[in-house]
């Protein structure tokens, strides 16, 4: 079979997808809008993200020029040692993924901040064409950027085809993405913690009153936390997981003289795209008017299209049914881990009603109860990603026979992920919706609609809340699986630099861990995720601290503010730049802490330690991960549970515990959740591309 007609079939599906994502764009735009204040608060908040992401990419351009630079002198061979075209192509590759995870950014915003209106003002006509404007919304950016995945991998393939571009191209967009996640999650749980505090615990207000100094840095940071930095998140992970597969189908296939491998991993990216664009047009909520219901059936009708698709597929050009099925495995592991992650966090489970019942007993009782569950709900996603990595090993490890059992399995688990993050468009049109709705809830608050649609666009928040939780779980999950496969990446890349240098080495298979230097990377890459972490952490609290100061100097020197005088008007744009400098300042050294920390111990203790710190890293990172998010989603749906009247409603003791517990899951599920994902995929291909001088030049 050959793989150009494969090549031009997979540009086509990523064009198609453009081009609805072009048509859903038009038909939220065109979508009735007439309420002059909601247009202005809108325009408030379209101009806040817009600033916020052009400076954020003045700053990370010159992140990307230097390590551009660096790329072309020491990568793949030193610059005066190698083919200068080499080292070119490899630069020239990192910039191309830059540059497409900052678009996936862009659009995710333009597309946001014009959805968020048009589904408050929807929410007059009723639940459905509010849930649809919002959902829709969303869905631009889910074809969008799995579309500009699926295209610049396929391009880089086809006019470079060997692996260091890819695992370059790889490496632009998990770098940006690491700082823009970072950036967006600081500026956006800076701006929430500060509104919520102040306003809900302190002073009592609603939750989007405009009263509040901060409410406006709050819209703006959903959309540039979980918009932008949620787009090149998934972006990076969509990228990141067909890179590793096509590493590992490039070796392979140059041992088999075929290209059956290469054909595969890019069938099945199509497909998913595919599948996920039929799911998207069939999305409506049913009679229940049950966002959540019609957001996972949507899920659900996109897992099933693709298994049928793919399964045709393999059938009529005689593929390996075992790839197959290592891709169908990872894909229902995927959906697995969503629906745990929906048990934990739904305000209509157990574990959501237990919390707002603690909370009546005390903020303490509402962290401690949370943080349980939170600890609980990583056991069914670490076991289902075990699951499902033990298990495409298994499958596919006698392709191979004896000679080339252990890179099969390897490559079994990389389908794994590629199964996984093959509905990634529907995940990220999932996703993209939560933040859309929680911004027309505020809207509809701020342009004063009624207690009606605000009860719609609560009921929409809580399921985009619900799903949020479900999407961050599945990134995770597919992260967990992508950087394993990464791994065996790394060792594929630390092998053929061993037969090109001509090394009298053995070809490594694995990492002892009872090797001295192998546990050393390992303990070392246990501890980067709760550093990392804290630092992002920190610089939330640094930062909240500072907006607080300033609500309460507004409230303190502008008369009549608290009272809702018409001519007190908060100085919004003071908040907003507090939240958009203090995330400029601190989501730098987070990330150049891992980057710098994986270059340490590569240079100390050789591939040997790089082995045991990416083991070490994964583990660690994927535990911390997925405890952050659930907890966070499940305090932040508490929250949410006691404000719908129960356990004494809003204003009550309880209330105001449950706040205090969302604050603290803010920056869990927001900012370093999240990101930790981003950050175990950005180390694992630093080692893949500096696995020959990590070979040559360490200490021990």
């Amino acid at each position: 079979m050959e793989k150009v007609p494969i090549l031009i079939v997979a540009i086509a599906i990523s064009l198609c997808a453009f081009a609805f994502a072009a048509w859903l764009y038009a038909w939220v735009n065109k979508q009735p809008s007439s309420n002059k204040k909601i247009a202005k608060i809108g325009g408030y908040i379209r101009k806040g993200a817009n600033t916020f992401l052009r400076k954020e990419y003045l700053v990370l351009a010159k992140f990307a020029g230097v390590a551009a630079i660096l790329i072309l002198v020491f990568l793949p061979k030193f610059i005066w040692e190698g083919n200068v075209l080499e080292n070119v192509i490899m630069a020239s590759a990192y910039i191309f993924g830059t540059v497409f995870s900052a678009i996936a950014g862009k659009v995710g915003i333009q597309i946001a901040t014009i959805a968020n209106v048009k589904t408050a003002e929807a929410a007059q006509r009723g639940i459905r064409p509010s849930f649809l404007c919002g959902f829709r919304g969303g869905a631009v950016m889910g074809m969008a950027v799995v579309g500009a995945s699926l295209l610049g991998v396929t391009l880089i393939f086809w006019l470079i085809g060997e692996s260091h571009a890819l695992l370059g191209f790889s490496f632009g967009a998990s770098s940006l993405a690491l700082f823009a996640k970072a950036g967006g999650g600081i500026f956006t749980k800076t701006a929430d913690i500060s509104a919520d505090l102040v306003g809900k615990v302190e002073l009592g207000i609603p939750e989007d009153d405009p009263r509040n100094p901060a409410v406006i840095a709050d819209n703006v940071g959903d959309n540039v936390g979980d918009v932008a930095g949620m787009g090149a998140d998934l972006f990076d992970s969509h990228v990141a997981s067909m890179a590793a597969a096509l590493v590992m189908a490039i070796n392979l296939d140059s041992k088999l003289g075929s290209n059956i491998n290469v054909i595969t991993v890019f069938i099945y990216a199509a497909l998913g795209l595919l599948a996920s664009i039929i799911g998207v047009s069939m999305a409506r909520m049913g009679k229940s008017d049950q966002p959540t219901n019609a957001l996972n059936a949507s899920t659900y009708i996109t897992t099933g299209v693709y298994v049928v698709l793919t399964a045709l597929v393999t059938w009529i050009f005689k593929l390996q049914w075992q790839i197959w099925l290592a891709a169908i495995i990872g894909l229902f592991v995927g959906v697995i881990i969503g629906i745990a992650s929906d048990y934990f966090t739904d305000d209509r489970r157990k574990p959501v009603h237990e919390v707002g019942k603690a909370s009546e007993s005390g903020p303490a009782f509402t962290i401690l109860s949370g943080v349980s569950y939170g600890f609980l709900s990583t056991l069914p996603a670490m076991i289902g990603i075990a699951l499902s990595a033990l298990l495409a090993y298994v499958v596919t490890k006698p392709l191979g026979g004896t000679v080339l059992s252990t890179e099969y399995g390897m490559f079994g688990i990389s389908m794994a992920a590629v199964g996984m993050l093959s509905i990634v468009g529907m995940i990220i049109s999932n996703d993209a919706y939560g933040p859309i709705v929680d911004n027309a809830r505020g809207l509809a608050e701020m342009g004063n609609l009624g207690d009606e649609v605000i009860e719609i666009t609560d009921t929409l928040d809580s399921a985009g809340n619900t799903v949020k939780a479900v999407t961050k779980g599945f990134a995770i999950g597919a992260a967990g699986l992508t950087v394993i496969a990464l791994l065996g990446a790394f060792i594929s890349e630390v092998n053929i630099a061993i037969d090109t240098l001509g090394l009298s080495i053995e070809p490594f298979t694995g990492f002892d861990i009872m090797d001295p230097i192998v546990f050393f990377g390992l303990l070392v890459g246990a501890s980067v995720p709760a550093v990392f972490s804290a630092l992002l952490m920190l610089g939330v609290d640094r930062n909240a601290q500072r907006m607080v100061a300033e609500i309460h100097r507004q409230f303190k020197e502008i008369p009549g503010l608290l009272e809702g005088r018409e001519d007190a008007v908060p100085d919004y744009d003071t908040c907003i730049a507090i939240a958009t400098q203090g995330a400029l300042k601190e989501l730098i050294p987070a990330g150049l802490f891992a980057i710098v920390i994986t270059l340490v111990v590569g240079f100390v203790g050789g591939i040997k330690a790089i082995g045991g710190f990416l083991t070490g890293n994964i583990v660690s990172g994927l535990l911390l991960a997925l405890f952050m998010s659930n907890a966070g989603g499940l305090w932040d749906n508490s929250k949410k549970y006691v404000e719908s009247g129960h356990h004494g409603g809003k204003g009550s003791n309880a209330h105001k515990a449950a706040v205090v517990g969302d604050t603290v899951g803010d920056p869990f599920k927001d900012t370093a959740g999240p990101s930790i994902n981003t950050q175990i995929t950005v180390v694992s291909l630093i080692a893949s591309l500096l696995s020959t001088i990590f070979l040559t030049f360490s200490i021990f």
